[in-house]
């Protein structure tokens, strides 16, 4: 009776061990993708040999959620400590914007703006020196008289600037080119340093709290832009890509994808520039 027990035993042993692998191949699911990226006016390419993340969160939630370990710095902050006019820092945080050159600045100049902002009224007057005498505006206040006549100087004085106004109004192509007289107190490339300097720290911040807490597998995409992560659990997950692009031509993009895992199925992706989650232009990217 004993040795009949004891082979029973060993006979369960076995199916005990295979058993719970097959139910679990049962128990799980696959994604395929294609990844491919097409640039302007050109064919679809595909995505050779670049890492996929498959995740349990977007990584766009991933990067809020390390922001807050890692706070960008804020504009205002910046703002504040420049060593500009109160009126032009101001001007700053009104419109959101460290940027004084460009097409776009110089367009979204008001006469307001340039007469009351001494930074742009003085690049105003020193890139129209040569309109002096056909037309701009002369001044009829004098700074002497600024203690011994003041209400005279204060009429004077308002009364040119609204001139200015209407010249400006009246000659918009003046304006044009006035940010070269600004090159001096553009703070611009520092706040783009600084950024780019938090975006680093940002990235790193986020992909480690992505694989500490959120990555569920990885996977090459081969020569052919495929690619897949087998053996998944059911579930929402995310396809995404750190640190990379996929660039073909002018366009660069990268994914953060949802996808759903049913039990026994295979859940097929096709990733291109329709779903990415940033499709940029260089050129586009070179002038902001």
């Amino acid at each position: 009776m004993k040795s009949c027990i004891l082979a029973m035993a060993l006979f369960i042993g076995p199916l005990m061990v295979v058993l719970p692998a097959h139910l679990a191949a049962q128990s799980t699911g696959r994604i395929e993708f294609t990844a491919r990226v097409t640039p302007t006016g050109g064919q679809p390419e595909p995505v050779r040999q670049l890492t996929f993340y498959l995740l349990r969160k977007s990584l766009e939630d991933i990067r809020a959620e390390a922001l807050q370990t890692a706070p960008a710095t804020e504009l205002g902050k910046f703002i504040d400590g420049l060593g500009v006019s109160p009126e032009l820092k101001a001007w700053m945080k009104k419109h959101h914007s460290v940027r004084l050159s460009g097409e776009d600045f110089t367009k979204s100049l008001t006469p307001e703006d340039i007469v009351d902002v001494p930074e742009y009224f003085k690049a105003y007057m020193t890139h129209n020196e040569a309109f002096r005498g056909i037309g701009f505006p002369e001044p009829k206040f004098k700074e002497k008289e600024l203690k011994s006549d003041p209400e005279k100087y204060k009429a004077q004085k308002e009364e040119y600037e609204a001139a200015v106004r209407k010249f400006i109004a009246n000659t918009p192509d003046s304006v044009k080119g006035v940010d070269l007289e600004l090159i001096d107190v553009n703070p611009y490339a520092k706040w783009a340093s600084l950024e780019g300097k938090q975006r680093e720290l940002l990235d790193t911040s986020a992909f480690r709290l992505a694989q500490e807490r959120y990555l569920v597998a990885h996977t090459d995409s081969d020569l052919d832009g495929h690619g897949s992560f087998a053996g998944i659990a059911p579930g929402s997950y995310w396809i995404g890509m750190f640190g990379a692009e996929a660039i073909s031509g002018d366009v660069r993009l990268h994914w953060d994808f949802p996808v759903t895992v049913r039990l026994g199925e295979t859940a097929r992706v096709e990733l291109s520039n329709l779903n990415a989650l940033r499709p940029s232009i260089e050129a586009q990217n070179s002038s902001n």
